[in-house]
């Protein structure tokens, strides 16, 4: 039975209308079969879901021959990834929005350890998968998500710029010449402005302080008309409730008249975690945010509007004033989490909880992608071949996704949703390269 998968006889048809779906995107109709043995072998049971072990679980009669077929396929035939993941994100969609609108666009990565150096992108770096600094690469993904599905839409690695500086490493691994170094949050406001190209629905952008913590990325999100729930650490400043910072310096008479905002040693902002323990007890609300497997999750937050305060003694005009969600579970000494969401001022606590909340499912897909579909099992060294096994994996789960909506669908529920992008709205030039913003 294929992973995950709920049993029935017509799923069997469906999968072959989704592998001919599919193949209206990789060019020559003679890829048509290893795209459809790729899928298979991604989808059935097996420990390995690199090319040799699935090609002897598809074809054990012709294990050569159809190793050699579907490596040629994911390594070297010239086929678009974001083709194939626009297909299979789309097919997906089309049962996520029947429990409702897309609730949020979810930016998270995931590491991939790895030996050796040769790998594309693979670099000494943070892998949040171990929680550590490790030999790994790095993706940086964009997910269509409400409170009953989740659909991956984007998929783009993170070249460290040990790699994207290298001439002699990137020919060796396919790097396009158009793809430069990016930092992740560059690459997820890149990837979310393709998919506004797309016309996909507009929602909240939901991430943790990965991206939160830079200012540039909250402020690429406001001029993309996005609102945000976005992690952010407790050192970070803002200015509390009716506080801001002061205006510029009155006017001598002589010279261009003072335009900077100021700040003195008795007028200054305050860290997050000053913020949230300086609200009275009656701010703390106790907020159920999901089922879990040992039942219903819960813990304490608090919103409060304020105003980031980021380098605004440079500025000419104060940062406009937004929300602080923070959350402080009982059994904790401290607040231990912090996000700052520039969702509509009557919003609710419960939406901004369930907004910020939302990443879970994303995690729950990478454990999937990984466990199930192999999504870390790649062995080639290739740019391209990295991006096409990560598109053919997403495409496995975003089949599953839509059997699961179609077979088995959740109650709708009633979900925040943002106000439209203005009428005639388009985000500023063509969609990105990967690497660029």
């Amino acid at each position: 039975m294929m992973a995950g998968m709920v049993t029935r006889t017509s799923a069997g048809s469906r999968f072959e209308e989704y592998v001919e779906l599919l193949g209206s995107e990789i060019g020559h109709a003679d890829r048509l079969p290893a795209l459809r043995s790729y899928l298979l072998g991604l989808l059935l049971p097996g420990d390995r879901k690199s090319v040799e072990p699935m090609a002897a679980r598809i074809d054990p009669r012709h294990v050569s021959s159809t190793h050699q077929s579907m490596h040629h396929f994911v390594s070297n035939a010239p086929w678009d990834d974001r083709e194939i993941l626009a297909v299979a994100r789309d097919y997906a969609l089309r049962q996520l929005e029947r429990h409702g609108p897309v609730g949020a666009f979810v930016v998270d990565d995931t590491g991939m350890p790895k030996q050796g150096t040769h790998s594309v992108g693979v670099a000494r770096q943070y892998c949040g998968f171990l929680g550590k600094e490790e030999n790994c690469q790095v993706v940086v993904t964009v997910s269509l998500v409400n409170q009953a599905m989740s659909v991956p839409a984007s998929y783009r690695l993170y070249l460290p710029k040990t790699w994207a500086e290298d001439a002699e490493r990137r020919a060796a691994a396919g790097i396009p010449s158009d793809v430069s170094f990016a930092t992740k949050w560059q690459i997820a406001l890149s990837e979310i402005q393709a998919l506004l190209w797309e016309k996909l629905p507009p929602a909240p952008v939901v991430a943790d302080a990965g991206y939160g913590e830079a200012t540039e990325f909250r402020e690429g999100l406001t001029a993309l008309h996005l609102s945000y729930v976005v992690g952010v650490k407790s050192g970070t400043t803002a200015w509390p409730p009716g506080t801001g910072p002061l205006p510029p310096k009155p006017y001598g008479g002589r010279g261009q008249p003072p335009k900077v905002l100021r700040r003195d040693k008795e007028h200054q902002p305050r860290t997050l975690e000053a913020i949230a323990l300086s609200l009275p007890k009656d701010a703390w609300k106790t907020i159920p945010w999901r089922d879990g497997t040992r039942g219903t999750m819960r813990s304490r937050f608090a919103a409060v509007r304020v105003r980031p305060a980021h380098r605004d003694e440079l500025r000419h005009e104060p940062r406009e004033i937004e929300w602080l969600l923070v959350e402080w579970p009982r059994h904790e000494k401290g607040p231990t989490k912090y996000w700052f969401s520039t969702v509509p001022e009557n919003a609710e606590l419960m939406e901004l909880v369930d907004l910020a909340k939302l990443r879970w499912r994303i995690e729950r897909d990478y454990e999937e992608l990984k466990e199930e579909l192999g999504l870390d099992h790649y062995e080639g060294r290739s740019w391209r071949g990295f991006h096409h096994h990560g598109a053919l994996c997403i495409a496995a789960l975003c089949y599953l996704a839509a059997e699961r909506g179609r077979l088995s669908p959740p109650q709708p529920i009633a979900f925040f949703r943002p106000a439209p992008l203005p009428e005639g709205f388009r985000p500023r030039g063509a969609p990105c390269a990967a690497g660029k913003t």
